[in-house]
């Protein structure tokens, strides 16, 4: 049964009033893939009364006013990513589809739709219960942050939403604890994994650089960037403190990681895995096509790629469910009607972590000196795929079960460190589990790019291919990489361009199709880097392209079949 979305589901359940009402920028999809469906469903677990508005107008009143007023807050999430980031490509564009909206058009959600949303709260319930800001959009903007649309840096977003605390992270413990707080009539001032507003600062906190110094300044803005950075493990991280004007942003520690057990209730709750009548309605939400028969083994990512938000999201340990979930959920899917017997992706951020972590950070947390996976695979990691492997295995014996597919992108260099199963690991991949084509993500092949990216050196590209060739020939398979590059990164000119062109018609026998123009996210290094011009690493000024139609031109030298594009 779904979370309540309307009056007379409302009323169906006898509530007079849910407890929380929770709004996002997605159409309610009821699924372990979605976040606001995730929360929804811990608290309700809890015992919470909790109803979901959907892409509100927001013109009329009739969507926000529809479940009427909570007991104890409104939960606000502008989706399953950062409405910007949805709403418009890297040159500016207004998106045209949407995967997350019924019939595929974006249309439904609003620009900074966190704010949008916590202003249409307050436009029709005066002085009403707190509001509470939570997922991508609020999480990456939670402190004073360079904003790409806008070309500035920005208030931490509690301000402009004018909201009463924030979570950060996946936020599954904070949410539960605002909750409960509320309800025992307790102060919700001082919980781990959230911000809130104050008019003093504490003591025993680190200071950030004030948004006015961050805004104003680009080494003041690394610096500040750098300590929030260094301040997101839950076993090392100190408590933050930021000043915006004469009031304070007061940044608390992280909730410490979910075990394993307690990750793997969260995926035994009792989702429907469907769309909510009331929004299928209206039209066929396309991302069901992927999460529906789809498996998530882990949370986090210790890749930490500069361009990439997930690590800082999801943190950089790796939480893995033990296999016995995983097989439980995949025999509830099997089970189903609509099942045809394929099931879509088995991965999560990055496919090929689960089970690989380093054991340092159960007791002194992630390192502040150095990365999981570059400049070279630590040997601290332990890199052993036989996890996966026995996992893949498993599944396959599932009764209705026809084919598991992982989908979700690999980390090439971690397979090669693997010299145990490694190689083991991709033939089971190459003969059972490829669709035809494995994604990878090289991003680019220039020595500096690379190491301003935080990517591995495109030798190991050149290895993992071969291994890769090797082992569907030996299965007498017709499979392929897909490649995913990069254009117009920090430190990246034509030339750069150029020679990744080449590397892909020399070494990889491609006309690379998979370009994206790079996209500064909120809360990145290289978003700091786009908008400081320096590599923050070694203090020094980088080229970065500022001119669209330029950056449009770096594309086109690796997309060009034949060389049609600008000469600058």
């Amino acid at each position: 049964m779904f979370l309540p979305t309307t009056y007379k589901e409302l009323k169906n359940l006898g509530w007079d009033q849910p407890d929380i009402i929770l709004v996002t920028g997605d159409a309610y999809i009821d699924s372990p893939h979605i976040g606001v469906a995730v929360i929804g469903r811990v608290l309700a677990a809890a015992g919470f009364r909790v109803g979901i508005i959907a892409q509100p107008d927001l013109k009329a009143d009739k969507d926000i006013q529809r479940l009427g007023e909570p007991k104890l807050f409104w939960g606000i999430t502008g989706g399953c990513m950062d409405s910007m980031v949805a709403n418009y490509t890297a040159t500016k564009k207004k998106r045209h589809g949407d995967d997350l909206t019924p019939g595929g058009n974006n249309n439904r959600r609003p620009d900074r739709a966190v704010i949008s949303y916590a202003n249409l709260i307050r436009q029709y319930f005066k002085n009403t219960k707190p509001i509470v800001l939570g997922g991508v959009e609020a999480s990456l903007r939670r402190v004073a942050h360079y904003d790409y649309w806008s070309d500035s840096v920005r208030r931490a977003i509690l301000f402009d939403a004018r909201a009463d605390i924030l979570t950060y992270g996946m936020a599954d413990k904070a949410i539960l604890e605002i909750a409960q707080r509320l309800k025992a009539g307790q102060n919700i001032d001082d919980i781990l994994g959230t911000c809130v507003i104050s008019a003093e600062s504490p003591s025993g906190y680190l200071e950030l650089p004030s948004y006015e110094e961050s805004a104003a300044d680009k080494k003041s803005f690394i610096k500040m960037f750098d300590v929030f950075y260094a301040n997101n493990d839950p076993l090392t991280a100190k408590g933050l403190y930021q000043k915006h004007g004469n009031r304070y942003l007061l940044h608390h520690p992280p909730q410490p990681h979910l075990t394993p057990d307690k990750l793997d209730k969260i995926y035994a709750l009792d989702y429907t895995r469907e769309v909510h009548p009331y929004y299928l309605k209206q039209g066929k939400v396309r991302a069901m096509d992927t999460i529906k028969f789809s498996l998530t083994t882990h949370r986090g990512c210790y890749g930490e790629c500069n361009f990439c938000s997930i690590g800082l999201h999801e943190g950089r340990k790796i939480i893995s469910r033990f296999e016995a979930s995983i097989l439980e959920e995949a025999k509830r899917i099997a089970a189903r009607k609509d099942f045809k017997g394929y099931i879509i992706d088995v991965g999560g951020a990055t496919a090929n972590m689960y089970g690989i972590d380093c054991a340092r950070k159960d007791t002194k947390g992630a390192c502040h000196d150095k990365r999981c996976l570059t400049p070279e695979v630590c040997v601290s990691l332990k890199t052993d795929h036989a996890r996966q492997i026995r996992l893949l295995k498993n599944l396959r014996k599932i009764p209705g079960v026809k084919k598991v597919f992982v989908a979700s992108g690999l980390r090439h260099d971690l397979v090669l460190a693997d010299k145990k199963s490694g190689v083991s690991y991709m033939r089971e991949l190459c003969l059972h589990h490829i669709s035809g084509q494995l994604k990878i993500a090289p991003e680019h092949v220039s020595p500096s790019l690379l190491k301003l990216m935080g990517k591995p050196q495109a030798q190991k590209l050149s290895n993992f291919k071969q291994l890769f060739e090797k082992l569907n020939e030996e299965a007498g398979k017709k499979q392929f990489l897909t490649y995913y590059f990069i254009a117009a990164h920090p430190g990246c000119g034509e030339e750069d361009m150029h020679e990744l062109k080449s590397f892909a018609g020399r070494e990889l026998r491609i006309n690379p199709e998979q370009v994206q123009i790079f996209t500064p996210l909120p809360s990145t290094y290289s978003a700091l880097m786009y908008w400081a011009g320096i590599d923050p690493f070694k203090g020094k000024k980088i080229f970065v392209e500022k001119d669209t139609a330029k950056k449009q031109n770096q594309k086109n030298i690796l997309i060009a079949e034949k060389k049609r594009f600008l000469r600058t």
